[in-house]
C-alpha cells in the first residue's frame, strides 16, 4: 500500500501518468492505493486511478512550474470559492472542445467525418454522416472536389447522375442543419485556410486550384428522380442570392462554429419530401460535382450510422491484477 500523503490541489492542474499523458483536474486527493480526482474535462465528475500509474514526479514539477494566483512558491492554496483556471490549461481545454463541438445535449460533432446532418429520429436528435457522390467518386466522407464549369445563362440541363432512385441517408425533418469539417489545423482561428483537393482529372485545363470552402456559396437542389438514378440538374448562378426564388433551389446560410473547424450550414426554407443533394458552388461559374445526397422522408427507417447523444459517464479504471 501507498505511502505516500494525501494531497488536495484546488486550482486546475495536470494528473500525469507513467505512459506519458495526463488528466485536466480541478484536485485529487490519494486514499489508500488509489487516486481520487475531479474531472476538468468532464464536467466535474470524480473518477479514481490506480497510485501505481502516477507519475507524482512530473506532476509536482507542472505544479511548481504553474503555480495557482496569489502563491509566490508554488505551494497550493487553501479552498477558494472560485478555483483559479491556468490560462494555458484553459486554452487547451477551449482547443480540444472547437475539434468537437457540442450541438445538442451530450451530443458532439465527430472528429473524423467531414459532413453530417443533424436529425431528429423519433424525438431524439441525431448526427448522420453523408457520403459525397459523384461520376468517379465513390461513397466518401472526405472532402474532394470535381469541379465542372456552368454557364450561369444557360437553360437547365443535365450536369451529373446519381445512382439508384433514393438515397442511402434518409432524414426525418424538413428543417436539416448540416456541419461540413472545414480542417484539422487546431490553431486556426477562422477556418479560412484553404483546402488544396485532387480534381481527380476532371478539369486539367483549369489546374489543380485551391478551394477556400469557407468562403464557398452552398445550395440544395431538389433531385429529378428517374428509373434507377437521380439527376442532377444545373441552375442559374447568377440569380443565386437575388430576389428570384429558383424552383427546386434552396440556398443554406452558412455560419463558422468557434475555433474554425466547423462550418454550420442552414436552409433557408423548408425541404419538402424527396431526393436532394447539397451542393458546393465554387465560383460565379462554376460548381463541384461532388455532392452530398441525402432523402427527406419522415417515416424512413433510422440511419444506421447515426450518432447518438452520449450521456457524460465518470471514467473508472479497473483494478489490473498481477502481469
Amino acid at each position: 500500500m501507498s505511502q505516500v500523503a494525501s494531497t488536495v490541489i484546488q486550482h486546475r492542474t495536470r494528473l500525469y501518468l507513467k505512459d506519458g499523458s495526463y488528466q485536466i483536474v480541478m484536485s485529487y486527493r490519494i486514499q489508500m492505493d488509489r487516486v481520487l480526482f475531479i474531472s476538468a474535462e468532464r464536467g466535474g465528475a470524480e473518477e479514481e486511478i490506480p497510485v501505481a500509474l502516477v507519475d507524482f514526479d512530473a506532476t509536482h514539477r507542472w505544479e511548481q512550474q504553474h503555480p495557482a494566483a496569489g502563491s509566490a512558491d508554488g505551494a497550493a492554496p487553501g479552498p477558494t470559492p472560485a478555483p483559479v483556471i491556468d490560462p494555458e490549461l484553459a486554452k487547451e481545454e477551449e482547443a480540444r472542445r472547437s475539434l468537437t463541438p457540442e450541438v445538442a445535449p451530450d451530443l458532439r460533432l465527430p472528429e473524423q467525418d467531414s459532413v453530417v446532418a443533424f436529425d431528429t429520429f423519433r424525438g431524439t436528435p441525431e448526427l448522420v454522416p453523408l457520403g459525397q457522390s459523384a461520376g468517379d467518386l465513390n461513397q466518401t466522407t472526405s472532402h474532394s472536389v470535381v469541379r465542372t464549369l456552368v454557364n450561369p445563362l444557360s437553360s437547365s440541363h443535365q450536369i451529373a447522375q446519381l445512382r439508384g432512385e433514393a438515397s442511402a441517408v434518409q432524414l426525418h425533418v424538413n428543417q436539416p442543419v448540416f456541419y461540413l469539417r472545414i480542417g484539422d489545423d487546431a490553431n486556426a482561428s477562422t477556418g479560412s485556410t484553404p483546402l488544396t483537393v485532387d480534381t481527380h482529372g476532371a478539369s486539367a485545363a483549369m489546374g489543380n486550384k485551391p478551394v477556400d470552402s469557407a468562403g464557398n456559396l452552398y445550395v440544395i437542389v431538389r433531385l429529378d428522380v428517374r428509373r434507377d438514378a437521380r439527376i442532377v440538374a444545373s441552375f442559374h448562378l447568377n440569380r443565386l442570392g437575388d430576389v428570384h426564388v429558383q424552383e427546386d433551389v434552396v440556398e443554406a446560410t452558412a455560419e463558422m462554429l468557434p475555433g474554425g473547424h466547423w462550418m454550420k450550414l442552414t436552409p433557408r426554407e423548408p425541404l419538402g419530401f424527396g431526393e436532394y443533394a447539397l451542393m458546393e458552388v465554387l465560383s460565379p461559374n462554376e460548381v463541384n460535382l461532388g455532392v452530398w445526397d441525402f432523402g427527406v422522408h419522415p417515416t424512413s427507417p433510422e440511419n444506421r450510422d447515426a450518432l447518438k447523444p452520449e450521456p457524460k459517464k465518470p471514467v473508472t479504471l479497473e483494478r489490473r491484477g498481477p502481469g
